[in-house]
């Protein structure tokens, strides 16, 4: 008896390879979505949708003011809110890792409650009680310090968090060298240690700026003038006046105006981040 004879015949594969699998559920996912694409061009009415949301004269109207102004306080709150938050929640984290029992608790307590509580009341907390709670009080800086107060309280709970990892990230070792240098600890963590960790969380912080931009939105609860307007509510504002949601569109993009190219800048910094460690 021969080889061939002895060795029975190998049964044919049946079924697809996990390679044709995947490049099958990749056709099946473009061709719902090429699918969905076409079923919303074809249903939408595209005649109203251009009447309520994309009137040319009435965004003219609204250049350049929604710049000079609604853009500039946005920016305006964003960024001191985030100084704010920055501050503050550098001093959380370094609470929440203190030897000291009290200061620790303090923390964790702020941090479980600030990032429990909707922004929305943060600000109507600080518009309302804190002028009930201590009469007489004006806030520094108006509305705006209102805003930046408001604003950072919220961030400093997520940054502290934020900052207490990227602490804990920066391996022991550079503390031990440091005090060998006869570096105190205390000139350790801010000339050796808070440096290392703000290179690794700058992406998460970025990011955070992001939020606090779209969250400046809720300072139309402290009521503001209307030189004091953000895009929100100059937006609202138009779009009550022409009875037409254009100003809406117009403020949206604006927002996007700055938020895309920090998104961006957020990857590039984790791409790069990444790199390094390998």
């Amino acid at each position: 008896m021969t080889d061939t004879e002895k060795t029975p015949l190998q049964p044919k594969r049946k079924g697809m390879t996990r390679r044709q699998k995947r490049s099958l559920s990749r056709g099946i996912q473009y061709a719902v979505f090429v699918a969905a694409v076409i079923a919303f061009g074809v249903t939408a009415d595209w005649g109203r949708l251009q009447n309520q949301f994309a009137q040319a004269d009435i965004a003219e109207r609204m250049f350049p003011e929604v710049i000079t102004l609604a853009l500039k306080n946005t920016v305006l709150y964003t960024v001191t809110g985030f100084g704010v938050g920055l501050a503050l929640g550098m001093v959380i984290a370094l609470m929440r890792l203190s030897s000291v029992g009290p200061y620790r608790w303090l923390a964790g307590v702020y941090i479980e409650i600030f990032r429990g509580l909707p922004a929305l009341l943060i600000f109507i907390f600080i518009g309302v009680a804190v002028p009930l709670a201590f009469p007489g009080t004006e806030i520094i800086g108006g509305t705006y310090g209102k805003v930046a107060l408001a604003l950072g309280l919220v961030a400093a709970a997520y940054m502290a968090e934020t900052i207490r990892a990227g602490i804990q990230a920066v391996p022991k070792g550079q503390m031990e060298a440091a005090r060998s240098l006869g570096f105190s600890p205390g000139r350790a963590m801010v000339s050796i240690i808070i440096p290392q960790a703000f290179r690794i969380i700058l992406p998460p912080l970025t990011n955070e700026l992001v939020l606090l931009f779209k969250d400046s939105s809720l300072v139309l609860f402290l009521g503001v003038t209307l030189e004091e307007r953000e895009l929100s509510k100059y937006g609202r504002d138009l779009a009550s006046q022409t009875a037409n949601s254009t100003p809406i569109l117009v403020a949206g993009l604006c927002y996007l105006l700055i938020t895309v190219p920090l998104g961006f800048v957020v990857r590039r910094m984790e791409a790069k981040a990444q790199e390094a460690v390998r």
